[in-house]
């Protein structure tokens, strides 16, 4: 039986995403939390947060709960989901105690897997379902996963790429690397350092990610000025950064994501894998809209690539989805 309250929480390293039945995804948020060193008093969450990255004064820290798909604080975390719960539900709803199911990675632990479960139940949950990224991706994207042919779903994630072949409701193979968006922006920020002697921040690298960074090289060559710190003089100073820079920039963290692809490939079985190269692979996430990616896993694999309809929210949705089925998940 469905509750009105129970509801779908995508936690991502990047964003938080929270679905709501009927209703849809009804926040989509930054993974981000403010809190005063002094008092350990929450100031901020969500996107009112991740404006005070990197702008914040001595006693005031704006941190990212999630690191590579998992908790890395756990405390910070259970309070973000509290105030995400409520936002959603309405602090007049709390006393329903949600039911809810949370998204998690297809490679994370035991114990990853229960420091999730026990901050969302400290968080307000009655209870916690969990459900791994790629299932959740592919019902998203409206793949049919319970008939039995292959299906075939990479989730470029903020802190994870999961990849998976799923038949008959269930993976058959995955592979899940602690490669994302976030490990793209890392990367922009190495490169603009060591080819400009540029230092810039996360918001910035993002942007150049956004606006300019291609996986695949451009037809016509694209460029923005970015403004930073030069390290040589310690002063404020714009370069301009071309896309071809940031192909050369995003090639490693690119190529692992590639590697990752083939090699749940080579394991999938024969039936399985004449399935996926008829209907071809669905990409998820919000880095799958990073430009060119799905050109270039075409170009690597073979196989034809589809970048499903609101790669964003596909996780979320998929995650609301499930919980008309949260029956099943109480079985299991």
């Amino acid at each position: 039986m469905f509750f009105k309250s129970d509801i779908g929480i995508d936690l991502g390293t990047a964003s938080v995403l929270v679905y709501i039945k009927g209703k849809g995804v009804v926040i989509q948020e930054p993974s981000v939390v403010a809190i005063d060193r002094d008092t350990n008093k929450l100031l901020a969450v969500g996107e009112d947060a991740r404006r005070m990255l990197g702008r914040t004064p001595g006693n005031i820290i704006a941190i990212r709960p999630l690191k590579d798909g998992v908790i890395s604080d756990y405390e910070v975390t259970q309070r973000m989901l509290k105030y995400f719960i409520e936002k959603a539900i309405g602090k007049n709803n709390l006393f329903l105690r949600p039911r809810i199911v949370v998204c998690v990675p297809s490679g994370i632990t035991e114990v990853e897997k229960r420091a999730v479960i026990q901050a969302s139940n400290q968080a307000g949950a009655r209870k916690t379902y969990l459900i791994e990224e790629p299932i959740a991706a592919a019902i998203g994207a409206d793949l049919d996963i319970t008939e039995p042919r292959g299906k075939m779903i990479i989730d470029i994630g903020g802190g994870t790429t999961d990849v998976a072949v799923i038949s008959l409701g269930g993976i058959v193979v995955n592979s899940s690397i602690k490669v994302g968006g976030n490990t793209f922006d890392t990367y922009i920020t190495r490169y603009i350092r060591k080819k400009h002697n540029l230092m810039i921040g996360e918001r910035s690298a993002e942007e150049l990610k956004v606006v300019i960074g291609t996986a695949y090289k451009r037809e016509k060559e694209v460029s923005m000025d970015i403004r930073g710190r030069y390290l040589l003089t310690g002063l404020p100073e714009i370069v301009q950064v071309t896309s071809s820079e940031l192909l050369e920039a995003l090639s490693e963290p690119l190529e692992a994501i590639v590697d990752a692809v083939k090699s749940v490939l080579e394991k999938t079985p024969p039936e399985l894998a004449s399935d996926i190269g008829e209907k071809g692979i669905m990409m998820t996430g919000g880095s799958s809209l990073l430009h060119g990616i799905d050109k270039l896993i075409k170009e690597r694999t073979g196989i034809k690539v589809n970048i499903a309809e609101d790669p964003v929210s596909c996780v979320a949705t998929g995650t609301g989805r499930s919980l008309e089925s949260i029956d099943v998940l109480e079985n299991i």
